[in-house]
């Protein structure tokens, strides 16, 4: 047998003090002498031996009573396997939920200030020697740290609501990380426990460690939220008509009517609109507006829904661009017609480079290239098409009919791209047009029955081992390409099965050629996220950014400024900001006094649904796991100091036996050898 706490054994040497109290108290018989007995009325008879054993066996209660009674308090136990355990202290971790949920109103006040109350109460019962570990959702360096009593309580003062949430197992591992070493170790979850903290599966939790599970009760709230934004164009021009889609969630049982809606964008007020929403149901809404200079928006959807208000706004960022930039890579004697036709817009700022002389470097800045007529596409092309590729870039290929299919072959094969079979010489027709393909999507008002198709004099065939990732935007009879889109990599490369030569057909000449090439280059290009969710380890990507030696970049806000990892990839840059940013606005991304980008941090949807996990529900979450589950109205957090580690615990039976024999001296002195009464 062992003990937990055997300092307390010190206490034993207060067995001494009913042992002086009974020594000190011995009766004398003495002779008292009467003149007259019968003055007498009764005698008390009483044997002396009887006298004695009933003082020795009160003073036996009265020893073992303190004996017991400093046992329980030393915590004796029989370990496990009579192997004997050297940790004598606790390790102890307390996570508290301060997810924006915490902020609802119970009985007791806010959930957070109930939590950090419940906190206190757990703490209070270890002891002085024991550490401990206060864990919220924002998993800060600091978190990491056992602290003593002290320490615990003031980190616990300074905890406020956060903007991020966590899972149960992320939140149980990120304990585990700290409950090691030979310590007895106790976990404790103290939260509302939203439906979005379980995804069903059963928590997995380690043998060595006592979870206790601390249920807060709250009322559930209504609530609507922006649930998410999109613009239906992917590319913005200055001064263009553009389209946003809203979408709204109703979390509530009851229809949320008339819900009004708000679009700003630069501050300026750019639509109005009010939504009526089902129970538990989603409504979308479109704004159109238009009258954007070129540059960075900073745009933000807000409404008006009470009680729950964290969720009513979204931040959202993206930029107008002044031009895109085009490149073309032409093949000795092509024709003019990539030239005729963007330069005939402002908008599109179009290159040329000689397929004898290409700068491989500018790929990046550019959001379509156009392989013209190419004669001998090299290895060393394709090898900065595919980081290009990588990257997000927009490719389309025109090939010169009469060059080396072999060497075509090669060239295409190193992209991922089918093979060319043979040269077809017999004239045909394009017979089907994807008019619902992003290309020519809303293109067309109406559709004539006999839509005139491009004609092909001479066009490749090609062996198609992979259709996967293909998309046929123009077809030639029996469902030969003719025009079509290949995923590769992040990009796309749009394929054509003919040249834009005149002896190959009449595609250039043809009406189609304009929107199908003016949609590629609009629909081409890197486009940035409209924003991101605090919490969530994001890379914000932007066009490659080349640092000199001394130069920096700063991602900043109002009172707010850091300096970002940033790691060059595929022809982008990626911008690593980690968990530094707390809550939601716009952040501008400067390098110098030049502004790089600007984006919008939004606070996460998941804690917009107030439903919660029942008791029911976490019971099974649990398993069989060494899980316990309390309610915080019904139940009070049993502790078990070290039960699950060291054994049997056996100072209930101390404190028990110590009360027995109590019991036992009172029961002495009322009864044992009463003295009999004669008159």
């Amino acid at each position: 047998m062992n003990f937990l706490y055997p300092g307390f054994l010190f206490a034993l040497l207060s067995v001494a003090i009913p042992v002086i109290i009974h020594l000190f108290n011995f009766r004398k018989f003495k002779k008292v002498y009467f003149s007259n007995v019968q003055l007498l009325k009764e005698v008390e008879q009483q044997h002396s031996s009887k006298e004695k054993i009933k003082n020795l066996l009160i003073l036996l209660s009265r020893i073992l009573a303190i004996i017991f009674l400093v046992l329980a308090f030393a915590q004796p136990y029989i370990p496990v396997a009579n192997q004997k355990i050297s940790s004598l202290n606790n390790t102890v971790s307390i996570y508290v939920d301060n997810s924006y949920s915490m902020e609802a109103v119970n009985k007791d006040g806010s959930l957070l200030d109930e939590a950090k109350r419940r906190a206190k109460e757990l703490v209070a019962d270890f002891g002085i020697n024991d550490r401990f570990q206060l864990l919220t959702n924002d998993f800060e360096g600091k978190h990491q740290r056992l602290l003593s009593k002290d320490e615990f309580f003031k980190a616990l003062d300074d905890v406020q609501i956060s903007s991020i949430s966590r899972n149960l197992q992320q939140i149980i591992n990120r304990q585990a990380s700290v409950l090691t070493g030979a310590a007895n170790k106790y976990s404790f979850l103290i939260s509302d426990f939203q439906r979005n903290m379980s995804n069903g599966k059963q928590l997995q939790t380690k043998d060595d460690i006592q979870y206790s599970v601390l249920k807060l009760n709250a009322t559930t709230l209504p609530n609507v939220a922006v649930d998410s934004v999109w613009m239906l164009s992917p590319n913005h021009q200055p001064g263009a008509s553009e389209k946003l889609v809203v979408q709204l969630k109703n979390y509530s049982e009851e229809e949320a009517q008339r819900i009004p809606l708000k679009l700003t964008i630069n501050n300026q007020q750019k639509g109005l609109s009010s939504a009526t929403i089902a129970a538990g149901k989603t409504r979308r809404d479109t704004f159109s507006f238009s009258g954007l200079a070129a540059g960075w928006q900073k745009g933000v959807i807000s409404m008006k829904d009470f009680p729950v208000t964290f969720d009513d706004s979204l931040f959202f960022s993206f930029k107008v661009e002044q031009s895109r930039s085009v490149l073309s890579i032409n093949g000795p004697g092509v024709g003019s017609y990539i030239k005729a036709l963007f330069g005939a817009d402002h908008y599109y700022k179009l290159t040329e480079n000689p397929e004898s002389n290409i700068n491989y470097n500018g790929f990046a800045d550019y959001g379509l290239i156009v392989l013209n007529g190419l004669k001998n596409p090299s290895s060393g092309l394709a090898q900065q098409l595919k980081s290009y590729l990588n990257g997000g870039g927009t490719v389309a290929v025109f090939p010169d009919l009469d060059a080396d299919i072999q060497s075509y072959n090669a060239f295409l094969s190193s992209l991922s791209l089918p093979v060319i079979d043979n040269l077809n010489k017999a004239e045909t027709k394009v017979d089907r047009i994807d008019l619902q393909h992003p290309i020519f999507k809303g293109v067309f008002e109406q559709v004539p029955k006999n839509l005139d198709l491009p004609t092909a004099t001479r066009y490749f065939s090609f062996k198609e081992s992979n259709s996967a990732n293909k998309e046929s935007i123009l077809s030639l009879p029996a469902g030969k390409l003719f025009f079509g889109r290949y995923g590769v990599g992040n990009g796309s490369v749009f394929l054509s099965a003919t040249g834009l030569g005149n002896g190959d057909g009449n595609l250039a000449r043809h009406p189609v050629f304009v929107p199908l090439m003016y949609r590629l280059a609009l629909n081409s290009g890197r486009e940035s996220a409209l924003y991101y969710y605090l919490g969530n380890e994001y890379a914000l990507a932007t066009k490659k950014i080349n640092l000199g030696k001394n130069q920096t970049l700063k991602l900043s806000a109002n009172n707010f400024e850091v300096i970002p990892e940033v790691r060059q990839l595929n022809g982008k840059s990626l911008i690593y900001v980690a968990d530094q940013i707390k809550r939601s606005g716009f952040y501008n991304l400067n390098m110098a006094d030049s502004l790089v980008g600007v984006y919008a941090f939004n606070s996460g949807r998941t804690e917009s649904d107030l439903h919660y996990l029942s008791k029911t529900a976490l019971d099974s979450l649990a398993g069989k796991s060494n899980l316990k589950i309390f309610d915080a109205d019904k139940d009070a957090v049993k502790l078990l100091a070290g039960a699950n580690k060291i054994g049997q615990t056996l100072w209930k039976l101390c404190l028990i036996l110590s009360l027995i024999f109590i019991a036992a001296e009172i029961l002495l002195i009322r009864f044992f050898n009463k003295p009999k009464k004669t008159i």
